[in-house]
């Protein structure tokens, strides 16, 4: 049976990919190696814990002798790379070290790993963000594209864009089969409470105040989960190594939108919504092409945004066990926190 070895398998975006693969994919046994931070819940997967296609083992991507033994006992030829510390306000108050680690050293480690067992390996996914290229004008219709240069602006934006440079070294250099993705704003079930949309849900069901930053007008492109872990297979598979793909949704949403849109369909009073002082370096826009997906490898976004939304919101709410769980954990690295 064929080896795919995916990390960070229990965080949000991988916990979905590795559920639709194995129901996809019945000839792949699936090794997920997740550290378990605060944002890695094996809950996520607890309905397909017990497929023998599948094997959890607990590490960090920062450890090189971990990675190390993972590689020598399962010998994976395909690697996707979810692992990462990704919610950009702890990179900015004072958790940048975790993110250099995990972002940066923990790419570093992967791809040392598949250099040396390079002849087995068949690709290497490196899971990557819209935010490595800055930011965008709210009155432009300019959209990022993969050529478009690097210019991140928060120490998690840099610290995915290092991981990236060193993906990108190590094919050039050693012709390993990698492949970066830089995705939009993701959002659905199993997203962890410090995210924008299940943070908002969460504080209106709980009739606290919606912290929106700075005048709300900042836009983000969303991207529903699901299309993104079908982007990522068809990349896995079909994607060209040295290459990056961006994967959009093509549904740019301002932030008080985002927040209009939450209390509306929870019906709750817009009065809810509470301006704070702006983060710094808070981007004013993202907006992805993502015609080279479409095109090479017949890829697009398939799911409704308001629909999804709505399905998003009733999860949570019909789910507070996991969300409690998942406020306690939050809570054990952000005390301060209001949710």
């Amino acid at each position: 049976m064929k080896i795919i070895l995916v990390t960070g398998g229990c965080g949000f975006i991988g916990s979905h990919f590795v559920r639709e693969f194995l129901k996809k994919r019945r000839n792949f046994k699936l090794v997920n190696f997740d550290k378990l931070t605060y944002a890695g819940n094996p809950e996520n997967l607890k309905d397909i814990s017990k497929n023998k296609r599948y094997v959890f083992v607990k590490g960090d991507i920062a450890d090189a002798g971990a990675v190390e033994k993972v590689f020598k006992k399962y010998k994976p030829g395909l690697i996707i790379n979810f692992a990462a510390e990704s919610h950009v306000d702890r990179s900015i108050h004072g958790h940048a070290d975790e993110f250099v680690d995990s972002n940066i050293y923990g790419v570093f480690n992967l791809l040392e790993a598949l250099r040396q067992a390079q002849g087995k390996l068949k690709k290497f996914v490196q899971i990557s963000t819209d935010e490595v290229y800055g930011s965008l004008p709210l009155n432009s219709r300019t959209k990022f594209t993969e050529k478009t240069q690097y210019n991140p602006r928060s120490p998690y934006s840099a610290s995915k864009a290092a991981g990236d440079l060193l993906c990108h070294s190590y094919f050039a250099t050693y012709g390993l089969p990698v492949v970066v993705t830089h995705s939009s704003n993701n959002y659905g079930s199993h997203q962890y409470p410090e995210k924008l949309i299940p943070y908002f849900a969460l504080c209106a069901l709980k009739d606290k105040p919606l912290p929106l930053y700075g005048d709300g007008k900042n836009v983000r492109d969303w991207l529903y989960v699901l299309d993104n872990v079908e982007a990522i297979e068809k990349v896995l598979f079909k994607g060209k190594p040295g290459e990056v793909y961006n994967i959009g949704g093509d549904n740019e949403v301002a932030n008080i939108d985002i927040a209009k849109r939450i209390l509306q369909i929870l019906r709750k009073p817009e009065t809810m919504i509470k301006y704070v002082p702006d983060r710094p370096g808070h981007d004013r826009r993202y907006a992805l092409d993502s015609s080279k997906v479409k095109k090479e490898l017949g890829w697009k976004p398939r799911y409704n945004f308001n629909k999804t939304l709505r399905e998003t919101l009733k999860w949570y709410q019909d789910n507070p066990a996991w969300v409690k769980g998942a406020v306690r954990r939050l809570k054990r690295v952000n005390p301060h926190i209001e949710i």
